[in-house]
């Protein structure tokens, strides 16, 4: 029986690209990014979500430029923010032109919608004398029309070939500083156009699952399709993208990527779901807990499991580690019992030993 090595992820090696001081791709970390869903001209109101995010991890954030009020209003959100930009341009290729003079990253072109070669050749020179990156931003719902004409549906065949045509035009142009993404709906379609464009091409590939659903069913789906092509090796940036609050877009991102062991950041919480066992209220627990330690962002595990069943053994994995007893909860730090906690508030202590791991941790960097 052969069996798959179980912690090996072997990454595709792709081309390194920069957005702003970001790197992507080749042995650069996976980014996560996100989308504003402000109006862009509303300068305070996307500077402040911009903001938001950048305080929960995001690397790069991508902002739609629908008109030229909004590439104006660009250049002042591009000054106040401390992460790249990525103007988000569909049917006028000038709006991608305006945006590269104010300042963006990189700008996001839709192959379906963007216009004549002629035209994306002008976005070209535009990113060129502006040190911006480009994404060629293949989408299901927006192919070409002699596409769907040729393919007669939205198909892997016809997403890859939308994208392979992009990248000749770029290439033809002496322009190597993108990257790409075959997006769709349907978690099938994207993993399999992915798989196509992986196997094609060695520029770095930014993953989703486009206009995946709420919160709920958009995690799930999300997880699903990123996680199997992470794991295969697939992906040098990630967008979640949710029917929610922006926010919940890059936690959803770095836990993905969390638990393919492929990036951490902040505590990575390992419970029980509960049962008759507990002798606390694990799930009203672990709730408060991840609140309060969303502020910590170095990487560290904490276990907290309601009984002795797993446990101990889950806590010899952990930095620290909880497990529910009758007459006292067993703390565990680093693998080895350190204390029982009879009395105090549970998340309160936990918080606390958080906080102290984080401290060492900083301090054997230093």
């Amino acid at each position: 029986m052969s069996i798959r090595p179980w912690r090996d992820i072997q990454r595709k090696k792709t081309r390194k690209i920069k957005v702003g001081n970001v790197e992507i791709g080749d042995d650069a970390p996976i980014s996560v990014q996100s989308m504003t869903n402000t109006l862009t001209t509303d300068v305070k109101a996307t500077i402040q979500q911009i903001k938001g995010l950048e305080e929960v991890g995001a690397d790069l954030v991508r902002v739609s430029c629908p008109d030229e009020e909004s590439t104006v209003a660009l250049k002042s959100i591009v000054k106040e923010v401390n992460i790249p930009i990525i103007a988000d341009i569909h049917f006028h290729y000038k709006r991608a032109i305006e945006a590269a003079e104010s300042g963006a990253a990189c700008l996001r072109i839709n192959p379906g919608n963007i216009g004549s070669e002629s035209k994306v050749k002008e976005v070209i020179k535009a990113a060129k004398n502006n040190s911006c990156s480009m994404r060629i931003g293949v989408n299901a719902g927006s192919l070409e029309r002699d596409l769907l004409e040729k393919y007669g549906e939205p198909c892997p065949e016809a997403m890859v070939e939308s994208a392979s045509n992009h990248i000749r035009i770029l290439e033809d142009n002496d322009f190597f500083n993108f990257k790409i993404s075959c997006k769709a709906s349907d978690v099938f379609l994207a993993v399999s156009a992915y798989y196509g464009i992986s196997d094609t091409c060695d520029y770095p590939l930014h993953l989703g699952i486009t206009e995946a659903g709420g919160l709920m069913s958009g995690t799930i789906k999300s997880s699903i399709g990123l996680g199997s092509l992470l794991w295969a090796g697939i992906g040098d940036t990630i967008r979640v993208s949710l029917s929610a609050d922006p926010i919940e877009e890059i936690k959803v991102g770095f836990n993905i990527l969390k638990s393919l062991n492929l990036r951490h950041r902040g505590v990575n919480v390992i419970s029980c779901p509960s049962c008759a066992r507990q002798n606390f209220n694990v799930i009203k627990n672990v709730e408060e807990l991840e609140k309060r330690l969303e502020h910590i962002t170095t990487p560290m595990t904490l276990s907290v499991i309601g009984c002795v069943v797993n446990g101990p053994g889950e806590a010899r994995e952990t930095n620290i580690g909880l497990t529910g007893g009758k007459s006292g909860h067993q703390i565990y730090l680093n693998g080895e019992k350190h204390h029982v906690l009879r009395e105090g508030d549970m998340i309160d202590h936990l918080v606390k030993l958080c906080e102290q791991k984080q401290k060492e941790l900083l301090e054997k960097k230093v």
